[in-house]
């Protein structure tokens, strides 16, 4: 053998592997089940994204997601999860009550729950240690934290003594939320009043003038997409009536609301992500525990603050993880 026979055999031994390799990658199909709209969701969806090129995916090339929007209507949740299911797709990503639709069509494509309130007292999985069933991934704390925002709303507001709070019973979790508020209301001696929202934006304005009628002293929003999607109508309603009000997301007190406290849901995304990850590398739901965000915000708007003629307690503000000026 030549040398120059040598050097070609010594390539073609070298590149082959990579051939091979190359053609051995393999491609994946998401299915992507949102409560609310593209355009709604796309903080949360691109910190997804981000965490799924982070981990070596790539939309295009090796995975592609085909999504279906419900546009905050949940009568057409089951119908949107029937035609994920038909496409056949290697994981399924869903959030809210988005989860349990899909579970209804599907108990064998893996689903993996993006930052999903309370999925145990909804009936979504077992545990959070033993998800049980085809369902696994991150699990926000809505309902544990339903309690610390009206103790947050009442340090802000010494004076609070009656309390309206707006919740969206679409989702379950809201209900036990109200529960768990209810006992802490009094402990702190605030009288607690529900009004009830749904994704139909006629509800919002009934909701309001129940709410004038009772003249409260604040306003607690129980976070879901439906709510945070009417973030910025909230938010003018209680600046328009002197309402000091806390949300839970940051995006409230970016829309003008007075405080917001709660998971970041970002982090419950890219958590989301992860779960994907492995189960696409041959893990199954069920061997998978499901995470909570470790991360809590307290998030302070000294803007609509002084608008209220509010000052803030600095026992209170030393503890913001974040102040809009």
């Amino acid at each position: 053998m030549n040398r120059r026979d040598a050097t070609i055999r010594l390539v073609l031994l070298t590149v082959a592997p990579l051939a091979g390799a190359a053609q051995s990658t393999k491609s994946y199909r998401l299915g992507f089940l949102g409560t609310s709209s593209a355009r709604d969701y796309a903080p949360n969806l691109d910190a997804f994204l981000k965490a799924l090129r982070d981990l070596g995916y790539e939309v295009g090339r090796n995975i592609g997601i085909e999504y279906r929007w419900a546009d905050g209507r949940e009568e057409r949740l089951p119908e949107l999860a029937a035609q994920l299911v038909r496409l056949k797709p290697d994981v399924l990503v869903s959030h809210s009550t988005g989860v349990g639709a899909v579970q209804q069509v599907t108990s064998t494509i893996p689903i993996v729950m993006g930052a999903s309130a309370d999925p145990v007292g909804a009936g979504l999985i077992k545990s959070l240690a033993r998800p049980g069933g085809n369902t696994t991934g991150v699990a926000s704390q809505i309902t544990d934290l339903a309690s610390k925002r009206l103790e947050l709303l009442k340090a802000a507001v010494p004076m609070l003594k009656d309390v309206a709070v707006l919740s969206n019973f679409a989702v379950p979790a809201s209900e036990r939320g109200l529960e768990e508020m209810a006992i802490v209301a009094r402990k702190l001696g605030v009288r607690m009043r529900s009004f009830a929202v749904t994704a139909e934006p006629a509800t919002f304005e009934s909701a309001f003038a129940a709410i004038l009628r009772e003249r409260p002293d604040g306003l607690v929003v129980q976070p879901d997409p439906v709510v945070i999607k009417h973030g910025v109508l909230i938010a003018g309603f209680a600046a328009k009536n002197r309402l000091p009000a806390i949300g839970g997301s940051r995006q409230f007190v970016i829309d003008g609301g007075l405080l917001s406290y709660g998971g970041n849901f970002f982090e419950g995304w890219r958590l989301a992500a992860r779960y994907v990850d492995r189960i696409l590398k041959g893990a199954k739901p069920v061997d998978l525990p499901v995470e909570q965000p470790t991360r809590f915000e307290l998030i302070v708007n000294m803007k609509t603050a002084k608008a209220l003629d509010l000052t803030i307690p600095r026992s209170l503000m030393t503890r913001a993880d974040e102040v809009v000026q």
